[in-house]
């Protein structure tokens, strides 16, 4: 077993690819087989395995997201009670809820088994910069 903890700076909303700390984390164990599990301790951003080739899915996901989930100070949320730190702070809520904050990927010959298009992001829900922190355990 091993694990770390990242440390993951962010300057806004979007994904920020960390694939290359995960693969190196896990080359680093020395473990052949396991799952890895990354565990991301905020409730207002979240983890996403998604395409890394085109940069075009990372601007596409973040607005939908930006549409399926507007600010609060979008008339269409003003049902928000949530308020106190600023009109992306709920929403953010709202995303991290519809995505996952935990994922597994397998680890065979001692390698993360992602597809050839796959990246680990971690999807930034909030407006300011923040310090996110990404558990890394791996278990084989």
């Amino acid at each position: 077993m091993s694990r770390t903890i990242l440390t993951l700076a962010t300057t806004g909303p979007g994904l920020y690819e960390f694939t290359d700390r995960a693969v190196h984390f896990v080359a680093q164990a020395g473990i052949a087989t396991g799952l890895l599990t990354l565990f991301v301790r905020h409730t207002s951003c979240s983890l996403l395995i998604q395409e890394n080739a085109d940069p075009d899915v990372r601007v596409d996901l973040d607005a939908f997201f930006r549409r399926l989930v507007p600010s609060a100070d979008d008339p269409a949320m003003e049902y928000l009670v949530h308020r106190a730190e600023g009109p992306d702070d709920m929403p953010a809520h709202l995303k991290a809820a519809l995505t996952p904050v935990s994922l597994g990927v397998p680890v065979m010959d001692g390698r993360l088994v992602l597809g050839t298009w796959q990246g680990i992001y971690l999807f930034e829900h909030r407006a300011r910069p923040h310090r996110r922190e990404v558990v890394l355990h791996l278990a084989g």
